[in-house]
């Protein structure tokens, strides 16, 4: 099993730039494990992701298996592309969060970053809470959960 796997969550800073310093308990696994090219998207615009950039490379790979016309692949490319960009973590651990994205996301300021196993999710702190609380955990989804054994 990968022990450098990303999990957790730490709070971090957006500067005046736009520059999202990854937080250290993240920024050794993302560098070590893949390089400092990242791929920064959003799927809904209410949060960043940062994808490193080969476990990016290996969902276009799967992309390309879909056939070209499928709706759900070319629903998944225009969110994936209107928000993304190709990034590289700089020498302090920094990576640009295009200002479309950072305006559609709230992305200002202090933010959370939370670990997803093999990418990182940026928040607003404030309307993650809110998601939690409006998407309370159920007995469904620890049965849903115990399906694959966790």
């Amino acid at each position: 099993m990968d022990q450098k796997g990303l999990r957790g969550s730490s709070s971090t800073r957006i500067d005046d730039k736009g520059r999202l310093k990854v937080p250290t308990i993240f920024r050794g696994s993302v560098q070590d494990l893949h390089g400092p090219d990242v791929f920064v998207t959003s799927l809904t615009g209410e949060c960043v992701r940062i994808y490193p950039l080969p476990v990016w490379l290996d969902i276009e790979r799967k992309l390309t298996q879909m056939p070209a016309n499928h709706p759900s692949r070319l629903k998944f490319l225009d969110r994936v592309n209107y928000f993304g960009q190709s990034g590289e973590l700089d020498g302090q651990g920094r990576v640009v969060i295009p200002a479309h994205l950072r305006d559609s996301a709230s992305i200002v300021g202090e933010v959370r970053v939370f670990g997803r196993i093999d990418y990182l999710e940026v928040w607003n702190e404030e309307k993650f809470v809110q998601k939690l609380q409006g998407e309370p955990w159920s007995d469904e989804d620890g049965l849903r959960m115990s399906e694959h054994g966790i």
